[in-house]
């Protein structure tokens, strides 16, 4: 019987970009995109809106601090 595949991908904090999309908070949280996105509609984790169509961006700083990761005045 075979497995699934259980390589775990190592994320350094250093390789995070300043401003992160849906998708990779999605994955750095383990949820959905959809997660993200309500998340925002309860204040859990602001985005930034960027552009005219107003897409989400997320300073990795919020990110970090709702990982309980880094202090939220810095």
């Amino acid at each position: 019987m075979e497995g699934k595949n259980t390589t775990k991908r190592v994320v350094k904090l250093s390789d995070l970009p300043d401003l992160m999309t849906v998708r990779e908070v999605a994955e750095l949280f383990r949820v959905s995109p959809l997660t993200i996105k309500r998340w925002g509609k309860r204040g859990k984790l602001n985005p930034i809106r960027i552009n005219s169509r107003g897409d989400r961006r997320y300073k990795k700083e919020a990110v970090l601090w709702a990982l309980g990761m880094q202090d939220k005045s810095g």
